[in-house]
């Protein structure tokens, strides 16, 4: 059988009418060549079936044009936006994005880390700031960038985009109080190794201290991210003797599985119970009843983190971004409390609310 010819970097070029280092310019930054030639090029590149030699091109250049992400979760649609918007960028600038799932575990992520700075990605995505410092020192001494998402945080701030959780988490609480909400639960991830369910729970349990309220420990909850552990923590909570009058759930897998269990349970949401989210994925509008929860800005924030780290790509100067904003969506999960004689009366005139409150639907 004759061996197909391989069509070379060379033969695009003639056949689209330009020189090879404008292919290769195509093919690496395609937004560096006008849109029409760009067009031509990568027409050509389809009509010859031409692939280029990804490892020599990395010899040559000491660039693999892959940017490695890790993800707690793949089974979850949480981090399926913002991962899809940060894809869609770096891969205008030439990048490919191979993924990984650590499954929350530190270990594993350590594992992936590993792994990938062995393939020689040019860059990394990770979620949260809580990790070894090794690892940080030893991205850094190999001159890797990377970009720490769904974290505003005092530490490495300079590659966290994200948001402030805990400061979303007191937003949530302060509204609820307004509501006249005294007794509170909490459904939360486990905290040990993940920075943001923490913030959460830290935003939680300072605002109920500033308002002279608590978190007893039998209220809270940890629980995985899924919803018939929602389920199960609501299904505990509302069997006591004395269940709260709220119950803020730190994810919103928690807060469906708390609404479906809820239904079973006969217990009327918001008329017994106010339940809250956190995300507000497509599903806390459609669910009955429609979830009250913290907007956070997931594409916002995945476009941000692919330009954060196209830019430490570029050799620019690292500067800290903005924490991005989160926002307050008020459904009909929520509502004041039912009438009990242990509720005590507090002064909430001077409440106010640091980001803006949205009603939804």
């Amino acid at each position: 059988m004759k061996r197909r010819t391989t069509t070379t970097l060379d033969d695009v070029a003639r056949a689209a009418g330009v020189s090879p280092a404008t292919v290769s310019r195509c093919i690496n930054r395609p937004a560096s060549v006008r849109e029409e030639k760009r067009e031509r090029i990568l027409n050509t590149i389809e009509r010859l079936g031409y692939v280029p030699n990804g490892s020599a091109r990395a010899l040559a250049s000491k660039k693999t044009r892959m940017i490695g992400a890790i993800m707690p979760s793949l089974d979850n649609m949480l981090f399926g936006g913002p991962l899809e918007a940060f894809q869609k960028e770096v891969g205008s600038a030439g990048y490919t994005v191979a993924v990984a799932c650590s499954e929350y575990d530190p270990q594993q992520e350590r594992i992936h880390i590993r792994n990938f700075l062995e393939s020689r990605v040019d860059g990394l995505l990770l979620v949260g700031a809580q990790r070894d410092p090794d690892i940080y020192r030893q991205l850094e001494q190999q001159g890797v960038p990377y970009v720490l998402t769904w974290i505003s945080s005092d530490t490495r701030k300079e590659h966290c985009v994200g948001f402030d959780n805990a400061a979303a988490a007191e937003q949530l609480v302060d509204y609820l109080v307004t509501l006249g909400h005294r007794h509170f639960a909490m459904i939360s991830g486990f905290i040990e190794h993940n920075d943001r369910a923490k913030a959460r729970y830290f935003g939680v349990r300072n605002a109920l201290e500033r308002h002279g309220l608590s978190l007893p420990p039998d209220q809270l909850l940890h629980r995985p991210f899924e919803p018939d552990a929602g389920r199960d923590a609501f299904h505990l909570l509302m069997s006591a003797e004395n269940p709260p009058t709220c119950i803020l759930c730190g994810s919103e897998p928690h807060a469906y599985g708390a609404l479906f269990e809820a239904r079973d349970m006969n217990v009327d949401v918001p008329g017994e119970v106010s339940v809250t989210g956190f995300d507000d994925m497509w599903l806390a509008s459609q669910i009955s009843p429609p979830l009250t929860t913290v907007r956070t800005p997931r594409g916002r924030m995945g476009r941000q983190a692919a330009h954060h780290l196209l830019a430490q790509l570029r050799g620019e100067r690292l500067v800290a971004p903005r924490p991005i904003e989160t926002t307050l969506v008020v459904r009909k999960s929520t509502a004041p409390p039912r009438p009990t004689p242990l509720l005590q009366r507090v002064d909430t005139d001077h409440f106010q609310a640091r980001t803006r409150v949205k009603s939804g639907s």
